[in-house]
């Protein structure tokens, strides 16, 4: 079945489910992957230049064969490359390296030093129709209002931390007054065994004849939240999709509503140190 759409403030439409490839080696791994996701009907792909495999999915999507604007294409910029000239290059490479025209999404990666200018590079790349949606990325409360206040565009999203132990709830509410789509990274917990036990979600599963895995993504697509699970295993990559035969009730939605711990995530943008020790974490571009 065609997966369903959200609308972003910017009048868009995003595949509410996609594939990610956070942390998946680009040695002919993320090209298969990619390769197996399109098979199997995903349209939307999550990658940044920080994942190192840009190249790889740029590929599989040129080899699928399915037209470029069915596939939903977002990539990051890094934070070493946030001065105004830096970030324009940063456009271009990751359009190079895509091999792409444009990118339907193209995201501030981490929220530190330079964002205002980067911010102004993307608004312009935008206007010249080389990014069709720009957002941010790892914006707590704190974060979002030293910044977003300024910038002359609003984000259409921000993507976070979020499964059901940890909602985001306030976060949620300051992008809900400008209309922001919440991304959701490690939507199941990465892999949390506590989360994965919870009796609740095993109870639904069982109840809906589903994995636990697809009662959590079911509930956040319920919640309005665009996930892209990521798995390297093809069977995987099916099942995390099979969430669009079923749906929660209200009740079901309150009590896993109930399972948040009040903002507590497994990172935390805020503190201190973060921001020398991604800054120092690798460069971006030491080979290209």
């Amino acid at each position: 079945m065609t997966i369903p759409t959200f609308k972003l403030n910017d009048g868009t439409n995003i595949p509410s489910f996609g594939f990610g490839v956070f942390q998946i080696p680009a040695d002919g791994t993320t090209y298969q992957v990619v390769s197996d996701a399109l098979k199997l009907g995903y349209r939307h792909i999550d990658t940044a230049v920080a994942y190192f495999n840009e190249q790889e999915v740029g590929k599989a999507i040129k080899d699928s064969g399915i037209p470029r604007d069915q596939i939903w294409v977002t990539s990051k910029m890094w934070l070493q490359d946030y001065a105004y000239e830096d970030a324009k290059k940063a456009i271009d490479l990751s359009l190079k390296k895509l091999g792409l025209d444009y990118m339907d999404l193209y995201l501030i990666h981490q929220p530190y030093g330079k964002v205002d200018e980067a911010w102004k590079a993307m608004e312009e790349a935008k206007k010249a129709g080389k990014i069709c949606s720009i957002g941010v990325s790892n914006m707590t409360p704190k974060i979002w209002n030293k910044f977003v206040p300024k910038f002359a565009t609003m984000p259409s999203v921000n993507q976070v931390e979020f499964d059901p132990y940890f909602q985001q709830k306030e976060l949620r509410q300051i992008m809900a007054q400008a209309h922001v789509t919440l991304e959701a990274w490690g939507p199941l917990g990465q892999g949390s065994k506590e989360l994965f036990s919870e009796p609740l979600l095993n109870d639904l599963a069982k109840k809906y004849g589903k994995d636990v895995g697809q009662i959590i993504l079911r509930f956040e697509h319920q919640e309005g939240v665009i996930v892209f699970p990521k798995s390297v295993h093809e069977s995987r990559i099916k099942s995390n999709k099979d969430i669009f035969d079923f749906e929660l009730t209200s009740d079901e939605m309150d009590a896993i509503r109930a399972l948040d711990r009040n903002g507590k995530g497994m990172y935390n943008p805020d503190a201190d140190g973060v921001e020398d020790m991604l800054l120092n974490a690798f460069d971006v571009h030491a080979n290209d």
